[in-house]
């Protein structure tokens, strides 16, 4: 075995690594891309393709038999109105709805076992049901109605074609000559049958009276020139595939039967044309039996296009499967080279790792011999050259590491102790639950936890000379530098309230000045959002840049109150006076308000989905006749509940009052 994977190895040692991984990532990548582009993307998707298209050209075989038996149910049924006593007549037509009949049965049955794969069943039904009200109805219809059910199953007929073209693909061939071949079979030659079937019953309606009116004429007229026009495009199609197929077979098979329905389609309008001229002698059974003949030929075209075309989708099969097995025998034979260069490059390498890692546990251990050799030319021969400097170093780097550590142990343990601090005093200068319950008028109950240690937002109650004032806010970031703002801006509040300072806009801008010198000292970005809300005698007065207030009136509605406009972020400008408005709303007897922080509506669970403020919404108006206390806890309980094991990435603050 090891003399087998000898010459690999040799290779692999005399190759530096970059030219080992050009090597077998090249010969890797080859019958990869080859598997992935070609196997998979190109040669799958063309077979399932190709062979829906089978499946569509065998559904429509019986589909034309359906179509062709309507027609001459249809035609023998305009004959019999003019021949109605006639038992030869009513006999053919029993035969021919018999004939219609079982076929659709047979399409029916088709329909079932291929469990709707065309999605054809709608269509089929409608075709079914139009059938069987024409038979169970047909004694006591009239001749007018009769021909409205005859159309309605041809048209649906045609309908059904063009569903079984589109969801097998064939409208959708990318090949020309199978494109137009698959045009002619369900478009085209069915036009022409019916252009056909028109002009043999009008033929009949004429040959009977024996005379043309104007109106019949200019019918002739339209019909002649459907006819031509159908033909036309019919025989430029064709022509188009025969000039793209690969196989030239195919215009031996074909263009016989097209000549013909192109002669005896021209020979026919010539007639029709003497026919409608206005000096011509009442004729038309010389053109009504041209007609049956040009429909025969048009019937026998689409026939043998059928069967070529399922050659066509055969034989495309056929090279596609063939391809699919050389590409496998290609890949297999690429991936054997890869599997045996890369077991070869493993042993090289583990040859190597082997002699430097004996050398590399005789110097951990203190012992340093003489020089190791190799005969590998890579990289690795070039690690044995650092390996005596590196024994040399390795004990100075560990006692440094251990003095560092040491070190880095003191100053954890040091900047711990500072942020449990600074977490337990902002923990003291929240306010506390007895204070809450002293307000009078308010049922009040706050909520705060940080995503850190130490959090960055802010909410206090206040209660001074009949009054209620309530600040919650938000420090940019987390940490230290975010804790200590919000103290800041925890002390200056209740300062400039107990110096009794009321006016708004003086308020928030003499607390923005502060805000905004302290962190320039400190060199720090941060800024904040802060709402103060005062509340006296039912009337809640708001103003400050935040979140948005919310309302949960008597009736449950939410009312909402923007407080974009009523302020601007503090310690971004020295001087925020015209930004500073104030809103006042009334709070009456049972209703909620409830300010928070954005921590709440942008948590985020485990599919990356945001709590948003349609939750916050109706949790609120689902508990708003409840306590604050519960109020709270129910929002809470469901911020967790969504977020479950996700991480908490923002504090999240919460204050709810409701009026007693």
């Amino acid at each position: 075995m090891k003399n087998f994977f000898r010459p690999a190895i040799y290779l692999m040692n005399q190759l530096k690594y970059p030219q080992k991984f050009i090597l077998i990532t090249m010969l890797l990548a080859l019958p990869l891309s080859l598997i992935t582009y070609l196997f998979l993307l190109e040669t799958n998707i063309r077979i399932n393709f190709t062979e829906r298209q089978t499946y569509g050209i065998k559904y429509l075989q019986p589909l034309r038999e359906l179509r062709g038996a309507i027609f001459e149910a249809y035609l023998i049924e305009q004959e019999l109105k003019y021949n109605f006593s006639s038992e030869q007549y009513q006999n053919k037509r029993k035969d021919a709805n018999q004939k219609a009949s079982e076929i659709l049965q047979m399409l029916i049955a088709r329909d079932r076992r291929s469990r709707n794969s065309l999605q054809t069943s709608t269509k089929l039904n409608e075709i079914k049901n139009t059938w069987q009200k024409l038979e169970e109805n047909y004694q006591i219809w009239s001749p007018e109605t009769k021909d409205v059910f005859y159309n309605r199953a041809i048209a649906q007929t045609s309908e059904l074609t063009a569903k079984v073209g589109e969801t097998s693909n064939l409208v959708l061939d990318p090949y020309l000559d199978a494109y137009y071949f698959s045009d002619a079979i369900l478009a085209k030659l069915p036009e022409i049958q019916r252009t056909l079937i028109e002009i043999k019953i009008l033929g009949n309606s004429i040959n009977h009276n024996q005379e043309i009116t104007p109106e019949e004429r200019g019918k002739l007229v339209q019909l002649s020139g459907s006819l031509k026009d159908y033909t036309e495009d019919l025989s430029r199609n064709l022509e188009v595939a025969f000039n793209q197929s690969n196989s030239p077979d195919l215009r031996l098979k074909l263009d016989r039967y097209l000549q013909e329905l192109l002669i005896t389609t021209k020979q026919l309008n010539k007639q029709l044309d003497l026919l409608t001229s206005p000096y011509a002698n009442v004729q038309p059974i010389s053109y009504i039996n041209q007609a049956d003949r040009t429909l025969k030929l048009s019937s026998q075209l689409e026939k043998e296009i059928s069967q070529v075309l399922n050659e066509i989708s055969q034989a495309r099969i056929r090279y596609l499967t063939t391809r699919q097995q050389l590409i496998i025998i290609f890949v297999l034979l690429i991936s054997g080279i890869v599997v045996y260069l890369w077991i070869a490059f493993y042993k090289a390498v583990m040859l190597t790792v082997e002699r430097l890692d004996e050398a590399a546990k005789q110097m951990t251990s203190g012992f340093v011999g003489g020089n190791i050799t190799l005969e590998n030319k890579d990289e690795l021969g070039q690690v044995v050259e650092s390996f005596n400097k590196i024994a040399t170093a390795l004990r100075h780097s560990n006692e440094e590491i251990t003095r560092l550590n040491k070190r880095l142990e003191t100053e954890n343990l040091r900047m711990s102790a500072e942020l449990e601090i600074a977490r337990q005093l902002q923990e003291m200068i929240l306010p506390k639950q007895e204070e809450l319950k002293q307000i009078a008028d308010l049922d009040i109950s706050g909520f705060m936890a940080p995503a850190h240690e130490v959090g960055g937002d802010y909410y206090d109650v206040l209660q001074q000379n009949g009054k209620v004032r309530i600040g919650i806010g938000d420090v940019t970031g987390h940490g230290l530098e975010s804790g200590v703002v919000m103290i800041m801006a925890q002390t200056a509040v209740r300062t400039l309230l107990a110096v009794g300072e009321n006016d708004p806009v003086k308020f928030l801008n003499a607390l923005n000045q502060i805000i905004y010198r302290n962190t320039n000292r400190m060199k720090s970005p941060k800024n904040m959002t802060l709402s103060l809300l005062e509340y006296e005698a039912g009337i809640l007065r708001l103003s400050g840049q935040h979140e948005e207030l919310i309302l949960v009136r008597n009736n449950g509605k939410i009312e909402r109150i923007d407080t974009f406009d009523l302020g601007f972020p503090l310690g971004l400008e020295p001087d925020i006076t015209p930004f500073i408005q104030q809103e006042e709303v009334t709070l009456r007897s049972g209703e909620v308000a409830v300010l928070y922080t954005d921590g709440i509506t942008e948590a985020v669970n485990s599919q990356n989905e945001m709590y948003g403020l349609e939750r916050f919404y109706a949790i609120l108006q689902k508990n708003y006749h409840q306590s604050a206390d519960e109020i709270r806890q129910a929002v809470i309980d469901d911020v967790m509940s969504f977020i479950d094991e996700q991480k908490v990435f923002d504090d999240i603050t919460l204050v709810v009052m409701k009026q007693r």
